[in-house]
């Protein structure tokens, strides 16, 4: 009786083993066909995106290509790709202040009036004469009445970021374009809101009593200048583009020389610069 019993109870631990485990398979088989339908998935939306770009930059359609890659990585921000995309909306969105299409919101057209020149119209809408330059293929400061312009009305403004080593190009709160920075040693730079007073290019290094050309790989200001209305900081370029995101500096904001060429010639004097922790 007790040799019967012990069988039976064999037999039922048996079952409830074997039970176990054809529950587990049939739970594991739904989650890797779950898994591999969410695959297929994104294969099968993620490749007409990327479809859909190549048509849009063939186009010239950059709006449309800025939509695009800000789906890509909202939709597949796991993917491998996603460092690839950012990059690519970012040139995307420089590339759509730069062109010749109207933005609504953010653009409009200027006919050029007698007695006008490109730095009274900066000023009038509160732009520089480099961008203005820049969008309307401008070789020279020379224009002449009744030629229409594309002048960029959005506001830019500047964000630094001390703990990633970034700075933020944004246009009325959208971002715009990230890029690598250094910033001070010992976390020196300063914190807060300021102002950009002043503006260089090639610019002179006062250091110490001492006055370091602009073409000598001392000077280490680089390319452009971009003053704080806080005496001794601002935003320059490099003759050290190896300590890119890295605390490095004195205290100011150093950019790549083509970067920070870039970004001089969308900011006017007067533009935010809120640099954080």
């Amino acid at each position: 009786m007790k040799n019967r019993l012990i069988f039976i109870i064999a037999g039922i631990i048996f079952i409830a083993a074997l039970t176990a485990a054809a529950v587990f398979k049939f739970n594991q088989t739904k989650k890797d066909t779950a898994l591999e339908n969410e695959v297929q998935f994104k294969t099968e939306t993620e490749v007409p995106l990327l479809a859909e770009a190549v048509e849009s930059e063939k186009r010239s359609d950059f709006t449309g290509l800025k939509s695009v890659y800000q789906k890509l990585i909202n939709d597949f921000s796991g993917n491998k790709d996603v460092g690839a995309w950012q990059k690519k909306l970012d040139e995307t969105n420089i590339r759509i202040i730069l062109s010749s299409q109207a933005v609504p919101g953010l653009s409009q057209e200027y006919i050029i009036q007698p007695l006008d020149n490109l730095t009274k119209i900066s000023k009038q809408f509160n732009t520089t004469v480099d961008l203005i330059k820049k969008i309307n293929n401008l070789a020279s400061d020379k224009i002449n009445p009744g030629r229409k312009l594309k002048i960029w009305t959005g506001k830019f403004s500047v964000l630094a970021d001390k703990s990633q080593n970034i700075l933020m190009l944004k246009c009325n709160d959208e971002i715009i374009k990230t890029y690598n920075v250094s910033t001070g040693l010992n976390n020196s730079t300063p914190v807060g809101t300021f102002k950009i007073t002043t503006k260089l290019v090639n610019p002179v290094w006062y250091k110490s009593g001492a006055v370091v050309p602009p073409d000598s790989p001392e000077n280490i200001l680089g390319t452009r200048w971009m003053g704080f209305d806080l005496e001794g900081y601002g935003i320059h370029g490099t003759t050290s583009p190896e300590s890119i995101g890295m605390q490095a500096t004195a205290g100011c904001v150093r950019m790549l020389n083509n970067e920070v060429e870039e970004l001089y010639t969308f900011l006017p004097q007067g533009t935010e610069v809120t640099i954080v922790d």
